[in-house]
């Protein structure tokens, strides 16, 4: 996954978000603006593209993006309660359709205990309430790697999210109903099934 891969699903995202009228806000820590500007890179993404919001800093996130400071002391900076409320703030302080958020950690350095260097956490956030969040653990594959993944999978999840809710398959119950046998109704209110009349 590299450069390529970030560059045709913004092409198609982009496409997508135009198709459907909808614009979105971005807010990175760990990748430093790159999922902005894997997007911003495609001509004409203005109209889709409000703002990014690069957050590197606790005091930024709290800031910028109105997250709470009891959320980083008790969960941390990458967390899932953290990536939510980074994307849910970039929605509401851009005023946008979609947001995504990014908070990880890229390496060498930063691990803790639970926490090892490749853990990314993810959220998208869309203007109709639907929040979705996804861990990643990339494992120790390098900064510029685990950062390069990074911004394809914010991009999937922004593809997702762009899409619309999946409408639920129904059940085929008239498929299933042709295979039961026939029954008829006796005078007794029985069920008794049909016999097919003898081959002659």
């Amino acid at each position: 996954m590299g450069g390529s891969d970030a560059r045709a699903l913004s092409r198609a995202l982009l496409d997508l978000c135009r198709m459907r009228k909808l614009t979105i806000a971005t807010a990175e820590s760990c990748t430093g603006g790159l999922v902005a500007g894997a997007l911003t890179d495609i001509p004409g993404s203005s109209d889709v593209i409000d703002r990014g919001f690069v957050t590197y800093s606790n005091e930024a996130k709290r800031a910028m993006l109105g997250v709470n400071a009891t959320t980083l002391l008790t969960f941390g900076a990458v967390s899932k309660e953290t990536a939510t409320a980074m994307a849910v703030g970039a929605l509401e302080k851009a005023g946008v359709d979609l947001a995504v958020s990014i908070t990880g950690i890229a390496g060498p350095g930063g691990a803790t205990p639970g926490k090892p260097v490749g853990l990314v956490h993810f959220a998208v956030a869309a203007r109709d309430g639907r929040i979705m969040h996804r861990e990643c653990r990339f494992g120790a594959i390098g900064r510029s790697s685990v950062r390069q993944r990074s911004v394809v999978e914010a991009l999937r999840m922004l593809m997702e999210l762009a899409r619309g809710p999946q409408a639920s398959a129904k059940p085929r119950r008239e498929a299933a109903s042709r295979l039961r046998p026939r029954v008829a109704r006796t005078p007794r209110g029985g069920a008794v099934k049909r016999r097919r009349p003898p081959r002659t």
